[in-house]
C-alpha cells in the first residue's frame, strides 16, 4: 500500500512536472497569498478588512489559472476562474469609483 501511495505522488508530482505545472504552482501561489494579505490587514485593524491588494492577487492568480486551465482544457476550472476575473474587475472599479469620489470631496 505504501508503494502504491509512493508511485502516485511520483507520478502527480513528479513525472508530470513541466512549464504547465510550475505556471499553475505559481498562479496558486499568488490566489493563495490575497488570504495572507487579507489575514494580516485583519489582524493589523482587529477587524475583518479585505485590503486592495487582495483583489490585485484575485485578479494576478486568477488570470494565471484560467490561462493554466484553459491550457489543460479543464471546462470547471475555465468557467470559475472566468467569472472570478469579472468579480475582481468589478471590485477594483467600485473601489477605484470611490477613491475619486473621496478625492474630488
Amino acid at each position: 500500500m505504501l508503494s502504491s501511495l509512493l508511485t502516485w505522488l511520483h507520478d502527480v508530482f513528479v513525472k508530470q512536472i513541466d512549464f504547465w505545472v510550475i505556471l499553475g504552482f505559481v498562479a496558486q501561489g499568488l490566489f493563495m497569498m490575497r488570504f495572507v494579505v487579507q489575514w494580516i490587514a485583519s489582524e493589523k485593524a482587529k477587524d475583518s478588512v479585505i485590503p486592495v491588494a487582495f483583489w490585485f492577487f484575485s485578479l494576478g492568480g486568477g488570470a494565471l489559472l484560467l490561462v493554466y486551465a484553459i491550457q489543460r482544457e479543464d471546462p470547471v476550472f475555465i468557467a470559475g476562474q472566468g467569472l472570478g476575473l469579472l468579480i475582481y474587475i468589478r471590485n477594483l472599479m467600485l473601489i477605484r469609483k470611490a477613491k475619486t469620489r473621496s478625492d474630488n470631496a
